[in-house]
């Protein structure tokens, strides 16, 4: 009985030092972060002390302008997802630093949903946080892609690292939009990267329902930041525009994003361009989200005929459309750089020029 008793003290005295040890509250957090219910909401970005004074972008008719009226039109760059920058090393200021000496005034940052999920909602925000902050300090605008290619209307998507939901991309958005309300320097929205059917391989769309889809995420954008320029874009993997002329997308202070690639037409290029997207930019803003080229047959898409670059660059002053190049990597395609070393291949070279109006 005296060893039953002995234990039994001993274990009320251990129960009594762990009761004790909850209710401390230092204790206490470092014991509940494990549970699923006690998962704290993402704070509200706060710009660093160090940033920049940047204007906000404003939609007026077909142009986007600063707090001061000017007219803006961006020239910039995408870079690869930031996953993959962190895993190889390469996720820090000095990539920003080479991007702004390169003359862009724009960085494009796409999201892939794979690189989402297995990071997690939390960690990847922090990572953008990291973006912005230096893009902040720079003086450079921020665009962030919902990097998905596919058909969201039947959640129909290319390939793994594009899988999403409609509920997770609206999820998404409604994230991103509160954590950086009225943040000047992330100025626009990219809602999904390339809707397409593939033909119906990816089964059929509407633009109807598609339209009714990007003004419901507008809407839901709105509630909680309207200093953002949302960006809407067509079919047939984000080319194709033609439907905005008769149904436009019934919401204000948005644009619309066209990717036109070299194999989209055939050489001459400038009529069909004004067919498929550029008429769209004498009534709205219209941002070239990814435009590139490179040597070789590698992608017949992207194939360097000569005359693309000049003559893409020729058209979009004329038009007044902002432009993003793919891709600021030396492993996806179209290369704008070689090496980690930052050495331009043939279009980072004449994008650059370009972007510094050379």
């Amino acid at each position: 009985m005296r060893g039953f008793y002995s234990k039994f003290i001993v274990v009320v005295a251990c129960a009594l030092k762990l009761g004790s040890a909850v209710a401390q509250p230092g204790l206490q957090s470092n014991a509940v972060k494990k549970d699923w219910w006690h998962i704290e909401s993402i704070q509200p970005y706060k710009l660093p002390v160090s940033a920049t004074k940047m204007s906000f972008i404003k939609v007026k008719e077909n142009s986007f302008i600063d707090d001061k009226g000017k007219v803006v039109v961006f020239k910039g760059l995408s870079i690869s997802d930031p996953d993959k920058l962190v895993k190889e090393g390469h996720w820090n200021k000095k990539h920003f630093e080479v991007i702004k000496s390169w003359g862009a005034n724009l960085i494009r940052i796409p999201v892939h949903p794979v690189a989402y999920h297995q990071r997690g909602v939390e960690a990847y925000i922090k990572l953008l946080d990291e973006a912005v902050n230096w893009c902040s300090e720079l003086g450079i605008y921020v665009l962030i892609d919902w990097h998905a290619i596919g058909n969201l209307q039947m959640e129909i998507l290319s390939q793994d690292m594009h899988k999403t939901t409609k509920s997770e991309t609206f999820n998404f958005w409604r994230n991103i939009a509160e954590h950086y309300k009225d943040v000047p320097t992330v100025a626009f929205y990219e809602l999904f990267n390339e809707p397409t059917t593939y033909d119906g391989q990816y089964g059929t769309a509407s633009w109807d329902g598609w339209k009714t889809m990007m003004e419901q995420m507008i809407d839901l954008i709105y509630v909680y930041n309207k200093n953002v320029v949302p960006l809407v874009a067509g079919f047939n993997w984000a080319y194709d525009l033609t439907p905005v002329r008769e149904n436009p997308i019934a919401r204000r202070g948005i644009g619309y994003v066209t990717h036109p690639y070299p194999g989209k037409r055939a050489v001459p290029r400038e009529d069909k361009w004004e067919l498929d997207f550029g008429f769209v930019a004498d009534k709205y803003p219209v941002v070239a989200t990814e435009i590139g080229f490179m040597p070789g047959d590698e992608d017949i898409n992207l194939k360097d005929d000569g005359v693309y670059g000049p003559s893409i660059v020729k058209y979009f002053k004329k038009k007044g459309i902002s432009w993003v190049v793919w891709v600021f990597d030396p492993d996806w395609i179209p290369q704008m750089i070689q090496n980690w070393n930052y050495e331009p291949t043939k279009q980072g070279k004449f994008f650059s020029d370009a972007m510094k109006s050379k």
